[in-house]
């Protein structure tokens, strides 16, 4: 089976980046990224509208390019994970973690036995359909297999030493806009508390030998969390990235025509 170089680059202790994909789901999104020098892409499944079809086609583009493919989903459910995991992706960040308890049963449901209990199923799209030992398949998949929990409400704050210290959770991923809107100090990002709640995370990341993730939507933010202690960066997000760049060049040729 592929490994999965976000794994390869954490175990090494290099950073590791990639982009989100909300809307561009095309058949060359994984080549352009990864040509890009990207090590994954998180798809989005929670506000995009997309479903299991999708995500199982973009799997299918990934192979073969180097690029990790992930998947956020809408909510902590098996069903939700399971067949995502079936579909090819490489690992699953899962919305609003807020308890140990759930982290453990997101952890259990991502790994086969003994680690978890995740439905057998072999000659899938996930084990590019090799025919051979189920068992050596079993081991490797749940070797490279990323669990990232999103770190994004006041609770999962309040609980992200436990969150982080529970076996088979490999980052803690801050979600900027919904832990801020928790707080009370919605979108206010230089807010002490906000600062204070990004220094918490890292170290309880620190603390239990996980990885901080955060999704940059510039260089300079970018660096000043990778400063901080943070070890897995999504850069920008495709609509975003696409239309800024547009508009810088329209703005750019209407500017030289005045």
């Amino acid at each position: 089976m592929r490994t999965n170089p976000v794994r390869d680059r954490i175990a090494r202790g290099e950073p590791t980046f990639g982009h989100m994909a909300f809307e561009f789901f095309t058949p060359g999104l994984c080549r352009i990224l990864a040509n890009a020098g990207a090590d994954f892409v998180l798809f989005d499944t929670e506000h995009s509208g997309v479903g299991i079809e999708t995500m199982k086609a973009q799997a299918a583009f990934a192979r073969g390019c180097g690029l990790a493919p992930l998947v956020r989903v809408p909510g902590c459910h098996y069903h939700l994970i399971g067949p995502m995991l079936d579909a090819g992706m490489m690992g699953i960040m899962v919305p609003m973690v807020e308890t140990a308890e759930q982290a453990a049963k997101i952890a259990a449901w991502c790994r086969y036995r003994p680690e978890g209990v995740r439905g057998l199923a072999f000659g899938m799209p996930h084990d590019d359909y090799d025919l051979g030992d189920h068992l050596a398949k079993m081991q490797a998949a749940s070797a490279r297999t990323i669990v990232i929990a999103l770190i994004e409400t006041a609770s999962g704050l309040e609980n992200v030493d436990a969150i982080m210290a529970t076996p088979g959770i490999d980052i803690g991923w801050v979600g900027h806009f919904d832990l801020t809107n928790s707080l009370g100090i919605d979108g206010q990002f230089d807010h002490p508390r906000y600062k204070a709640a990004i220094r918490e995370v890292v170290a309880a990341c620190k603390r239990h030998g996980k990885t901080a993730g955060f999704l940059c939507g510039d260089v300079t933010t970018g660096r000043q969390y990778l400063e901080a202690g943070f070890g897995a960066l999504a850069y920008g997000v495709d609509s975003v990235v696409f239309q800024q760049a547009m508009k810088a060049g329209i703005d750019g040729l209407r500017a030289t025509g005045k």
